[in-house]
């Protein structure tokens, strides 16, 4: 085997690696991995798993070569833009595998684009967003505001020291509970909502993670699948323990734990939610510039269909809705000649998917009166938004089908 071809071999395990760390379902993986090595024109016999990628080269004089690469930790926002151009290129065969490995190394070793104190006040911006479309008054919106500043900080820290990554979701929940409580304490409130509570937490909830699974599950990629499932419930788990664990060292009841919805603003604070929190995304996750125009649209989109889904379908079809118009938009917009990958708008749509926010609240509930009920509850408008990502799919597939025939 020539040293190019080993060579070749090597950047094709990185690259399925990296795109493993931007959230690419395994299947995508694969598929990358087959189609360049086809152009390169070396026999991929390789596995791909949601934290590994080996890849098995051609058997010659010198025996099989095997190399395979690591996901230690998920690529940053703004690094996916570049990898995203990086396996086109690759799977179009116009790329060559020194090529590929320097534009590797140049998109993992690329520096934040802005300072960490920019990151902290986005994050709480895009939290008040949240809160604006999930629970528009001006105490929570306030609230979402401050929390999620103090939790993006929590999120900079564990950058920082990553052994207290693990710990971030339970403590933030902790945290923004007890800071709650609390104040509605102090302020002699009979309840605290629990949709105040998931703005500043929206980051961990793991919507793209079950997303992924159902995808892979229904393609056959059952361990791939399985295990992103069971990582989502265990990080949604967590949110759960922190914020139960608040509420009995403060002594609140639990019947003072409110899901119900409160608009004390207009009905218009919704919708300048979704331009808000836009706002907070491109501060927070430091996109191009370029991306706000796509990024408001994909977000509008989203909210747009999930609110016409609920009007019409009910709550749990409305993250139906939202994930398969979310999709579709983001398919055929990527195709245009500036638009952005279509994974890059994708992915910060699923934050305004509120079913899966309901997800943390049915999962609280599971420990009270009411859960007989919430364990279905949660299950349904979770999978709902994956169910609707993977109908966009499949949509966008056969309408370009019919389009080139």
């Amino acid at each position: 085997m020539t040293a190019t071809a080993e060579q070749q071999i090597r950047f094709l395990a990185r690259l399925g690696a990296a795109m493993c760390a931007a959230n690419y379902p395994v299947t995508l993986v694969r598929q990358m991995l087959d189609r360049t090595a086809a152009h390169y024109g070396v026999r991929n016999d390789g596995l791909a798993l949601p934290n590994h990628v080996q890849v098995v080269g051609p058997t010659a004089a010198e025996g099989t070569v095997v190399r395979g690469a690591r996901v230690d930790s998920d690529l940053r926002f703004d690094q996916i833009f570049p990898l995203a151009r990086l396996v086109s290129a690759a799977m179009a065969g116009r790329v060559s595998a020194q090529d590929g490995d320097t534009r590797l190394d140049e998109i993992q070793g690329s520096a934040r684009r802005y300072p960490a104190w920019v990151t902290i006040i986005g994050y709480g911006i895009q939290s008040a967003g949240l809160s604006l479309v999930l629970e528009p008054t001006l105490l929570n919106v306030l609230a979402a505001l401050l929390l999620g500043a103090m939790v993006g900080g929590f999120l900079v820290m564990s950058q920082r020291v990553p052994v207290l990554a693990q710990l971030v979701p339970a403590v933030s929940a902790f945290a923004v509970a007890s800071i709650c409580i609390v104040a509605a304490l102090r302020l002699e409130l009979d309840h605290v909502g629990l949709r105040a509570l998931i703005p500043p937490l929206a980051v961990f909830l793991p919507g793209a993670a079950i997303t992924l699974a159902v995808i892979e599950l229904t393609s056959r990629d059952v361990i791939a699948g399985t295990s992103r499932l069971i990582a989502g419930f265990v990080q949604i788990i967590q949110l759960a323990f922190g914020i139960l664990i608040a509420t009995q060292l403060l002594g609140m009841r639990e019947d003072q734990l409110s899901s119900e919805a409160v608009n004390h603003i207009g009905p218009w604070a919704p919708w300048l939610g979704v331009a808000v929190y836009g706002l907070g995304v491109m501060l927070f996750l430091a996109p191009p510039v370029s991306f706000w125009p796509w990024l408001v649209l994909i977000s509008y989109t989203a909210y747009a269909a999930q609110y016409l889904g609920d009007l019409v379908l009910g709550s749990y079809a409305s993250g139906f809705c939202g994930g398969m118009a979310l999709t579709v938009v983001a398919l055929a917009v990527s195709r245009m000649r500036s638009a952005p990958p279509a994974i890059t708008m994708i992915l910060p749509g699923f934050w305004l998917l509120v079913p899966g926010s309901m997800g943390l609240i049915g999962v609280t509930e599971l420990f009270g009166a009411d859960g007989d009920s919430a364990l279905p509850a949660t299950l349904i408008s979770m999978i709902s938004v994956a169910f609707g990502l993977q109908a966009g799919l499949v949509l966008w597939q056969v309408t370009r089908r019919r389009s080139t025939r």
